[in-house]
């Protein structure tokens, strides 16, 4: 017993000793500074500088591509096109519509940057009404699928300036367009399945590095399927539609979003009958919970299996939980202090901000993080009003970001 305490008090100790050595400010770094001097990386940024139009004429092709989550091969090629045009090596589109390209490195590792490369239905929608293209007003990219997309024409020209640059880097820079961030994160486990033991470092492309995270949450999808007797209107047969609606007021009504900070409960899907005068043999709703905590996370999976047991007695309505996803996120052990998280507070100060750095993430990072990987999330400014007509990416954000993913490839 005294051993287990004094074990947990210098671990307690390193750790807090650790966040308050990660939280000082220090010079910047010596990678940085060489490549801030090296001649060929001062004339790469310098292009990114003079390059403004190029890079809002790569987003304006890119958002007028119809690509929803699942949809997304039209784009795919598009980008693959580009990146063996600008000179990446082994540029190929997978089977789910990843693409990925690379400048080789020396040392046989690799850093991946990422970044999503499909949209959210109402997007789509939007876009094949015909009535909304993407176009320049000042600033400003307006047009649906704008905004998401700005980040792929940043990592675009960020590989261009590197492969002006001329550098041979001492890692694998890996730049990997994801399929199906979405609907379900698919792309991304594909490419950890591909990378995963070259990969030193992931980082996730989402904005021009005003917030760095290095940690993610947990993230549990379900689909919740109801199953009755199908019959008539008329017909005195308990309905699967009272079994979903009773259920999902229930876990709505759950206190876990009140009482507990950064978790979260959504029902975004309900669907079940086709007619008018049919009741329904069977349907379903989503479930997606996510929180910081394992406990939280995992009581309230609990908790939901309860309430279908409950609904099942009032009203005979079986409702089963399927899994979709499973992502145990959390933090691995030492990525606050690590060099991709130092360099890139680093960058961040060079361009001219104090970056919030925290253990908050999403998205495609939680698949390396939930392995126990080094990874990171590059989010700040982007754009705004995403899956709406007035959709809009910031010129100037894409425009640093394209830098910020230069320094940080050509420093790591």
């Amino acid at each position: 017993m005294e051993f287990r305490s004094a074990s947990w008090f210098v671990f307690f100790s390193l750790f807090v000793w650790g966040e308050l050595l990660a939280a000082q400010p220090c010079k910047e770094p010596r990678e940085l500074i060489e490549m801030l001097g090296n001649k060929n990386i001062k004339s790469s940024l310098e292009w990114i500088d003079a390059s403004e139009n190029r890079a809002v004429e790569t987003l304006i092709s890119l958002a007028s591509i119809v690509s929803p989550s699942g949809k997304e091969l039209a784009r795919a090629l598009f980008i693959a096109e580009r990146m063996r045009a600008i000179g990446l090596q082994d540029v190929h589109v997978d089977a789910i519509c990843n693409v990925i390209g690379r400048i080789k490195g020396r040392s046989g590792s690799a850093i991946i940057f990422i970044n999503m490369i499909d949209d959210l239905p109402e997007v789509a929608d939007l876009q094949n009404t015909g009535k909304y293209y993407p176009h320049r007003v000042e600033e400003r990219v307006i047009g649906p699928a704008t905004d998401i997309q700005s980040m792929a024409a940043a990592v675009l020209l960020a590989a261009e300036a590197l492969i002006r640059a001329g550098i041979t880097p001492e890692h694998d820079i890996v730049f990997a367009s994801v399929a199906q961030e979405e609907t379900g994160l698919t792309g991304m486990k594909a490419l950890f399945e591909l990378w995963k033991d070259h990969a030193i470092a992931w980082v996730d492309v989402l904005g021009d590095g005003q917030k760095i995270v290095y940690g993610a949450p947990f993230i549990h999808w379900w689909k919740i399927i109801a199953y009755g007797r199908g019959g008539h209107t008329e017909e005195k047969l308990s309905n699967v539609n009272l079994g979903i609606v009773r259920a999902v007021d229930s876990i709505l009504s759950l206190p876990y979003p009140k009482q507990c900070e950064d978790t979260f409960i959504n029902v975004g899907m309900i669907q079940s009958g086709r007619t008018y005068n049919h009741k329904p043999e069977s349907g379903w709703f989503s479930l997606d919970v996510r929180s910081m905590s394992r406990e939280i996370i995992y009581e309230i999976d609990t908790e939901v299996r309860a309430i279908l047991g409950r609904v099942k007695e009032e009203t005979g309505i079986r409702l089963e939980m399927e899994s979709v996803t499973i992502l145990d996120g959390g933090q691995v052990f030492g990525a606050r202090e690590s060099r991709l998280v130092q360099l890139a507070s680093e960058i961040s100060l060079h361009l001219g901000y104090q970056p919030t750095i925290s253990p908050k993430g999403c998205c495609n990072m939680i698949v390396p993080v939930s392995h126990g990987c080094i990874a990171i999330g590059l989010h700040g400014d982007r754009g705004g009003q995403r899956a709406t007509a007035e959709e809009w990416a910031s010129i100037q954000a894409m425009m640093r970001t394209a830098k910020y993913i230069t320094l940080l490839a050509a420093c790591f």
